[in-house]
């Protein structure tokens, strides 16, 4: 079936008006649908888009019709682009008839049209500068800050410290729903001012319990979008590194880095731009002991580590220099540094004080004598160098404490064999402590870490299973195991960030994210 001109009447169209039918029809196929074209054909030579007074930046009919146009020798156009009008075999094709490979022609141009989407439009006059003029309208008002409402309720006539002040009443919900409301709303909703009070009474929010911004880089708005995923528990689990035999790992995290033993060495790897994993090769390798690794810790530019060996290894982040030293008859169960002085715990029922400094590496300050074996050890804050007190009294035997962790002078928090976790306010009670919570399954508990303020997290014995904790409130908020019977492990080692935790366990270390749940 051929395609047909288009429909008019007789004193309406030009002599030529049938040769340039199929032109005209396709090219408001480009245009689009319902897009009629601008003026009349010709009365003079050739139709709209042939020749030289065709409108501009139309191709010729001929090319527009291609060479299957051409049903065989006849008339061109004068002025150039008119279609070649074959010999007709009846009379029931109108004049505006292109034989019968114009409609497949014209199909095709419509396919490859609406495949080419606003180019199609790019070939109507004018249209392409639009186009290119409302991109620019648009990306000028984006780029635009957006200012308060002209019109609008009183409210908005306000200086913003009032609107500051009404707005630091809404809860996380009032305050999205107002964001919704225009762009200047959405700017002004999103000032770290309006979220601090949330923030600090959130988990895991970069604020600790006197207020401080532990995280001023990212913005508290975010973080707090962030802490729902951690009292809701939503998070996404994976595995950033496994080991063909069972170790007993330990960790520590500074800026950008994780540094873990393996071992007896301590693998130093960088963390990926999304904090979700890291690189596959380690950029630094710290050994030197002869058996493994059994804790070590950050200490400005240097890493202090203690080994199976009974001794202590001293090495510099950013060179080449290690020294270890004989510290202990036996196993060095934990090491900690702060203010220039390590100090050491062993199994040898032993504690020793030690300097730092280059030129007395390796000299004993002080031993300190102990009924058992020393499984943690942590220097308080105030670095005075004497013995405070004795926490607690009353325990059964074998309930060893396996981790300290101080959140000030005066307060830190411990674990251990006895399954509880124990918050000590020096400034109260030595013989009591203040709050505790217990393991509901009867677990040990290897270790601990806290956010300064509500979040404590554990890792439990069994089933390598890691429980966050609110603060103000006595039961477990969630549980994550993270192994299964055959590979049961305990978790020897966790960290966390407002973003992620880090877990490790005897054959992988394990990263929770909640930041992309």
């Amino acid at each position: 079936m051929g395609s047909q001109g288009r429909s008019g009447s007789p004193g309406n169209r030009g002599p030529r008006e049938g040769e340039g039918g199929e032109a005209r029809q396709l090219q408001e196929a480009r245009v689009a649908r319902g897009k009629r074209g601008k003026g009349k054909a010709g009365t003079g030579r050739g139709g709209r888009g042939s020749g030289a007074e065709g409108k501009p930046g139309l191709r010729p009919a001929r090319k527009a019709a291609g060479p299957a146009a051409e049903a065989g020798p006849g008339r061109e156009g004068e002025e150039g682009g008119g279609v070649e009008e074959g010999p007709r075999s009846s009379g029931q094709r109108d004049e505006g008839s292109a034989g019968p490979g114009a409609g497949r022609r014209e199909d095709g141009s419509l396919e490859r049209a609406r495949e080419r989407g606003w180019q199609a439009w790019g070939g109507v006059p004018g249209t392409r500068t639009a186009m290119a003029a409302a991109a620019e309208e648009a990306a000028a008002a984006a780029a635009e800050p957006a200012t308060r409402p002209a019109a609008g309720p009183a409210l908005w006539s306000l200086p913003e410290e009032l609107l500051l002040l009404i707005c630091s009443y809404l809860d996380i919900r009032a305050l999205g729903r107002l964001a919704q409301v225009c762009r200047w709303l959405r700017r002004f909703t999103s000032c770290d001012l309006l979220w601090r009070r949330i923030a600090r009474a959130s988990l895991n929010s970069g604020f600790t319990r006197l207020g401080t911004d532990l995280m001023t880089s990212i913005p508290v708005k975010d973080r707090v979008r962030v802490s729902q995923n951690w009292r809701l528990g939503r998070c996404r689990q994976g595995t950033l590194l496994k080991w063909r035999c069972g170790q007993m790992p330990w960790m520590q995290l500074k800026d950008a880095s994780l540094y873990i033993s393996q071992a007896n060495s301590i693998l130093a790897y960088q963390f990926r731009p999304d904090g979700a994993s890291l690189n596959r090769r380690p950029f630094r390798v710290f050994a030197g002991h002869d058996e493994d690794v059994c804790h070590f810790v950050l200490a400005d530019s240097h890493i202090v580590s203690a080994g199976g060996d009974g001794k202590i290894g001293v090495h510099k982040l950013h060179s080449t220099f290690t020294i270890k030293y004989s510290a202990h008859e036996q196993e060095v169960n934990c090491v900690d540094c702060k203010g220039g002085i390590i100090v050491s715990g062993s199994r040898d029922r032993t504690a020793k004080v030690w300097p730092l400094a280059s030129g007395r590496l390796g000299q004993c300050l002080h031993t300190i004598q102990t009924e058992d074996r020393v499984w943690s050890i942590a220097i308080s804050p105030l670095l005075s160098g004497q013995l405070i007190t004795h926490l607690g009294s009353d325990f059964p035997p074998g309930a060893g404490v396996l981790d300290v962790m101080y959140e000030s002078p005066s307060t830190l928090l411990s674990c251990g064999y006895d399954t509880y976790v124990r918050y000590w306010d020096l400034r109260t009670s030595v013989r009591k402590c203040v709050m505790e919570w217990e393991e509901p399954h009867d677990s040990t508990l290897y270790c601990l870490q806290t956010d300064g303020n509500h979040l404590l997290a554990t890792g439990s014995s069994y089933y390598g299973v890691v429980r966050l904790w609110d603060r103000r409130q006595r039961a477990c908020l969630h549980a994550f195991p993270l192994t299964s019977t055959p590979l049961s492990s305990p978790v020897y080692c966790l960290r966390f960030t407002t973003r992620h935790l880090y877990a490790a366990l005897s054959y992988n270390l394990h990263i929770l994210d909640f930041q992309n749940p």
